[in-house]
């Protein structure tokens, strides 16, 4: 079994916000493969369903950011689950907007939900860097992150949001390069290759050509004259 885990704020107010974009992660995670209904649970909001072969937990907690940690320990310790069973979808200020990134372990890097957990449960899980960029000077961190996306990053959100739903299953499996690369496929579509000719005009015979009449010799030329 695992647990994965987004990240954000409870409550209207905050539902688009960019420090929510690890709550819309597992949403759409549970949207694409069939989780059950939302119910409240471990001072959070939890879904269970299934990816590929594995059983798979989604919790959003909705203790606030800088508690989110409270919630986590108390599902994993119902469930009996190890560090290494859970993954957490967060916000990241130092990647550019649609960029991800997988890490096993580290630091919290000033990330007050990451914080939490980790004084509750320790470094040693695995998150998902979802990267919604930096506004340029750390006195406007707390604004930027607690503002709603722009209407303009909508196409490169929904984009990000669907490959992460498209690559759940390799998550679940451990497979973080396929993971990583089902979101790039829909980030970065490959280029269509140039328009190939219809089948049936590739295939249709050339029409033939009139040989052309050959020069007449003066005999032949005087032959005919009295015919």
């Amino acid at each position: 079994m695992q647990l994965f885990v987004g990240l954000g704020n409870p409550g209207a107010k905050y539902a688009q916000n960019r420090h929510n974009i690890g709550f819309m992660a597992v949403d759409r995670i549970a949207e694409d493969h069939g989780f059950g209904p939302w119910r409240s649970k471990f001072q959070g909001q939890l879904s269970e369903g299934r990816l590929g072969s594995d059983r798979v937990l989604l919790l959003k907690p909705e203790t606030f950011m800088n508690r989110s940690g409270q919630s986590v320990g108390e599902a994993m310790r119902f469930f009996k689950l190890e560090p290494g069973d859970v993954t957490v979808f967060h916000d990241e200020l130092d990647l550019a907007p649609g960029k991800v990134r997988v890490k096993q372990g580290g630091g919290h890097a000033g990330h007050n939900g990451l914080r939490s957990i980790h004084g509750t449960i320790g470094p040693e899980y695995r998150r998902v860097r979802l990267g919604i960029g930096h506004p340029g000077h750390k006195d406007a961190v707390a604004g930027y992150v607690l503002r709603d996306f722009a209407k303009a990053e909508a196409g490169w959100l929904d984009d990000l949001l669907r490959g992460i739903g498209d690559g759940a299953p390799a998550l679940a499996d451990d497979d973080s390069a396929k993971f990583l690369n089902a979101i790039a496929l829909r980030v970065n579509p490959p280029r269509s290759s140039p328009t190939k000719p219809d089948t049936a005009d590739a295939l249709a015979p050339e029409p033939e050509e009139t040989p052309e009449e050959a020069p007449r010799s003066p005999l032949q030329r005087l032959v005919d004259k009295f015919r």
